[in-house]
């Protein structure tokens, strides 16, 4: 089974593109979407993507605190164990 990191990495790189490329990811995962240019309607899809195929709800709160990937993993980490 894919750790949560390499899930998470797996989606954004399906899901998600800037001005029609991907990506470029850091390996440790520590990258703010919005900041990367990201259009925040799609970071929007790939949160209730997440939380779908996780099970989670994240409340608008947790979506202002969970403003890298790696605190998404992290916190999606913790859920599961």
């Amino acid at each position: 089974m894919a750790s949560t990191a390499d899930r998470i990495r797996t989606l954004v790189n399906e899901n998600i593109e800037v001005d029609g490329k991907p990506i470029d990811l850091p390996d440790d995962l520590d990258i703010s979407l919005t900041e990367a240019g990201v259009p925040s309607t799609d970071v929007v899809a790939l949160t209730k993507l997440i939380a779908q195929e996780y099970g989670v709800e994240f409340t608008p709160d947790q979506c202002g605190e969970l403003n890298t990937l790696k605190k998404v993993v992290a916190y999606l980490d913790n859920k599961s164990g």
